[in-house]
């Protein structure tokens, strides 16, 4: 535990100006991000006796070892920089909403040719037209299907549209009168894109007008005596008016506003919000966070609305109405009307239909919240047992917070890697997930490997101290540098980034290490900690036969019983290591597999593979081109064409082919067909963090 006065800026040094500030830890990591309009008063609030702050900002400034900031022109900028700093590091004592779900949206593609009509998740997509969120996909399906009827958008694939025009004939809701079928040239681009466009007006809330002159066409129909299509009309009439009736009116004149509303306690809050468009509910969404901070209802909204449109995905309606305004207020009127274009009525409703409608929001959040503690109360405890079960086990002076598991994987000793997943809390932290490609020998040896890839880990977390000046590393620590890759499949930049305080991608010890094997994998892990003199981190090893727990040194493993948390906690991070092995292992014997004979030829990239193979026609004729010949494919320059020559020629080129039927070797001349794109292996899904 830290001492604040021993990092405290001298008298004088911190200005006034506005700004933003970053606590740091003992290992650099960034652990609290806040705002000021003013640092001084700010910053100076935080150095006084530790009795008389809260117990959660006391937590923060004795964890921490070091403070910095940055001025700003105004309040506004620090606002935009206090998000950008606080999604960048993540810090632990940081307010953060965690969405409990993942929300559909009702989305048009307008960027495509002919625009098609489909439920989509995640980040917005440039050119798209975006309806909701809805709480659930089901919700949106029969919104579409009335609407259909009256607006016969696509709704198919690009696959089955691109099959429906090869063969001429389109899908059932083309035969159905659900899509005006544009694949068979039913309706052409133009007035395809028309009712597309038609179908957004509907959904944005332009009802009336459209109402009307289906009714006027339909009286028009009746009186010259075409029944069928005054029916039909009638029948269109009937189906909007269903849609509508999914979101009834809660606002008059057509008001487009978001309401946000907090349920709070001591330990917890839980975010609300309705999306109000053209004074229809089009979606709700909520968000659940621990107060790691000392903040108020008035923050807790600061958090959210930053949380809501700082990622710049979602729109900014005309009204924001809040339970609590900001202190300040002015700095998020002026940022949400800067990304709005236009000015934001940010305020607390005092009466009427919209205090009534947040009331029914603010009701939403506090059940929201009953219902959070209700699933997490057992989970949090259960979590909490296995960590103090397995301190208690392995002797650990506390219990491990951090869990970090090492397993090796190979197919008959080719393709051998390594995997290292880590656990916070007993929870999954997937963005620090790394792999490893073994490097310092051939051939299969486990042992060996555990020992290379603990080495290596190590290793990089002694140099990002040494970044630091903390620590400095040793002669032997020299080796091989890591093939470092996160758990979503994504390279991170290459180095330590201390100066600018971006994460550090092996800069955290483990309070435990685990190792996927018995005594000789332990003690493998065991000497590549002692060769780099590191003793302050727990190692254990659990044997996948019985299940044991084998500690360094012991001549007899830890049997935890089967109904113990502990075990089946270190059994969850045992599995987790050896699923992210094995799926990297089966990723790269399936590329060496499939590999093709211009996947190796340094600089030349897909793009400019698939363009020689289209220029040539295949491999045969590409291997027999001169360089001139090659040069004349665009984006081919003179030094990459006498790369890819030299390449194929070095290499024996394939027998030739026989016709199986008669034995027949076909002529050389043949034309040598490109090869196709392989089928991926099946294979466990990569999950993403």
């Amino acid at each position: 535990m830290a001492d604040p006065s021993t990092y405290r800026p001298a008298p004088g040094a911190i200005p006034l100006s506005p700004g933003v500030y970053k606590f740091r830890d003992a290992h650099g990591r960034v652990i609290y991000v806040g705002k000021a309009k003013s640092l001084r008063p700010r910053l100076s609030s935080y150095f006084q006796d530790l009795a008389g702050l809260h117990p959660r900002t006391a937590t923060m400034v004795t964890t921490a070892a070091s403070v910095e900031w940055t001025v700003v022109a105004t309040e506004v900028e620090a606002l935009q920089l206090e998000y950008s700093w606080i999604k960048e590091f993540d810090p632990r004592f940081n307010v953060k909403y965690r969405d409990d779900k993942s929300y559909p949206e009702l989305a048009v593609t307008l960027n495509e040719e002919y625009p098609r009509v489909q439920v989509m998740r995640g980040a917005h997509k440039k050119g798209v037209r975006y309806f909701g969120p809805y709480g659930h996909a089901w919700a949106i399906r029969e919104t579409v299907d009335l609407l259909l009827r009256v607006f016969p958008v696509r709704t198919c694939s690009n696959g089955v549209f691109k099959r429906a025009r090869q063969v001429g004939r389109p899908c059932l809701l083309g035969y159905i009168g659900k899509c005006a079928a544009p694949c068979v040239g039913r309706v052409s681009a133009e007035e395809h894109r028309a009712l597309a466009e038609d179908f957004c007006d509907f959904m944005a809330g332009r009802t009336g007008n459209y109402l009307r002159r289906l009714e006027t066409e339909m009286q028009e129909a009746a009186a010259g005596l075409e029944y069928e299509k005054a029916a039909r009309l009638r029948d269109d009439i009937g189906a909007l008016k269903r849609a509508m009736e999914k979101n009834a009116i809660v606002l008059a004149d057509a008001t487009d506003a978001d309401l946000l509303a907090v349920a709070e306690d001591e330990l917890e809050a839980a975010v609300q919000i309705f999306h109000v468009r053209g004074g229809r509910v089009r979606g709700q969404r909520g968000w659940v966070t621990d107060k790691v901070e000392d903040v108020d209802t008035a923050g807790l909204v600061e958090h959210a609305l930053q949380q809501l449109y700082g990622g710049g995905t979602e729109s900014v309606p005309r009204e924001v109405l809040v339970p609590a305004l900001p202190d300040p207020v002015e700095p998020v009127r002026d940022w949400l009307g800067g990304l709005r274009g236009a000015q934001v009525d940010l305020r607390v409703p005092q009466r009427g239909d919209k205090k009534d409608l947040m009331a029914t929001v603010q009701r939403n959040a506090q059940q929201a919240l009953a219902l959070h503690k209700t699933k997490r109360a057992s989970d949090l405890t259960t979590r909490s047992r296995a960590l103090q079960e397995i301190a208690e086990a392995l002797g650990l002076d506390s219990v491990p917070l951090r869990i970090e598991c090492f397993d090796i994987s190979h197919l008959q000793g080719e393709d051998v890697v390594a995997s290292m997943v880590v656990f916070e809390d007993g929870l999954a932290r997937k963005s620090e997930y790394r792999r490893f490609q073994i490097k310092g020998f051939e051939g299969q040896d486990d042992v060996r490997s555990m020992h290379e890839v603990v080495g290596r880990r190590f290793r990089r977390y002694l140099q990002e101290r040494e970044q630091t000046g903390e620590w400095a590393v040793p002669e032997q620590a020299e080796g091989p540098e890591d093939d470092r890759q996160s758990g979503d499949g994504q390279h991170p930049e290459d180095g330590p980034r201390t100066e600018d305080g971006r994460p550090k991608r092996f800069a955290y010890p483990p309070q435990l290490l685990v190792v996927d094997g018995g005594q000789p994998q332990v003690a493998a892990a065991r000497r590549a900690l002692d060769e780099l003199g590191i003793d302050d981190v727990a190692l254990c090893g659990l044997a996948k036969r019985l299940e044991e727990v084998w500690l360094p040194g012991e001549d007899d493993p830890v049997v935890l019983p089967r109904s113990s948390e502990g075990l089946y906690l270190l059994q969850r991070v045992r599995d987790e290591a050896h699923r992210f092995a094995i799926t990297y292992q089966r990723g790269k014997r399936s590329k060496r597999l499939t590999a093709g004979e211009l996947d190796s030829v340094p600089g030349l990239g897909e793009t400019r593979r698939q363009a020689l193979l289209k220029h040539f026609g295949s491999l045969k004729k590409l291997r027999a081109a001169t360089v001139d010949e090659l040069c004349a494919v665009p984006g081919i320059g003179r030094r990459t064409a006498e790369t890819v020559a030299a390449a194929l020629s070095s290499r024996t080129p394939a027998a030739p082919a026989v016709n199986t039927a008669t034995g027949e070797i076909i002529e050389d001349g043949a034309d040598e067909p490109a090869p196709a794109a392989p089928e991926p292996e099946t294979a466990p899904i990569q999950e993403t963090p």
